[in-house]
């Protein structure tokens, strides 16, 4: 009853198509043809099987093309918050520098200005990036700021 009814469908579709298989107009034929041979039924049940299975791979190639274009949709999705979360760390890093040159009384923590004129200030910054690994000023540097790192953190 159900089979009936799959066909009965099946064939209104196939009737609807504008360039049906060959495969598909032999079985409208012969589904339409009133006397059929022996011959002709065991071609036709051939034919509906035939047409059941590529009904079934037409349904499986749809489904798996929709689960392509979810798991890219899910692709984008998490390459936005990968995005995001980088974007989030570079403004971090960024409020961590910010915060040190406030700390150093180079930037007013009101006001977030520069103390000093902006190209006094990048002067001596350039002038800090210029000076080498080994120079003893540096471990010098290093232990007032961690100092003061230390006083701050507590």
């Amino acid at each position: 009853m159900l089979h009936d009814k799959w066909l009965t469908v099946r064939l209104a579709y196939l009737r609807g198509l504008k360039a049906p298989s060959e495969q598909q107009q032999q079985l409208l034929l012969l589904a339409d043809k009133l006397k059929r041979t022996d011959a002709d039924s065991r071609i036709l049940t051939a034919l509906i099987k035939a047409e059941a299975a590529a009904e079934r791979a037409q349904r499986a190639k749809a489904e798996a093309a929709r689960l392509a274009a979810r798991d890219e949709e899910a692709a984008r999705i998490l390459e936005a918050i990968n995005r995001e979360e980088a974007s989030r760390e570079r403004d971090q890093e960024l409020y961590n520098a910010a915060e040190l040159l406030i700390l150093a009384g180079l930037v007013d923590s009101e006001t977030r200005a520069p103390v000093f004129d902006r190209g006094e200030l990048l002067g001596a910054l350039l002038g800090l990036a210029n000076v080498p690994a080994e120079d003893p000023r540096r471990r010098e540097w290093k232990r007032a700021g961690d100092a003061l790192l230390g006083e701050k953190t507590k």
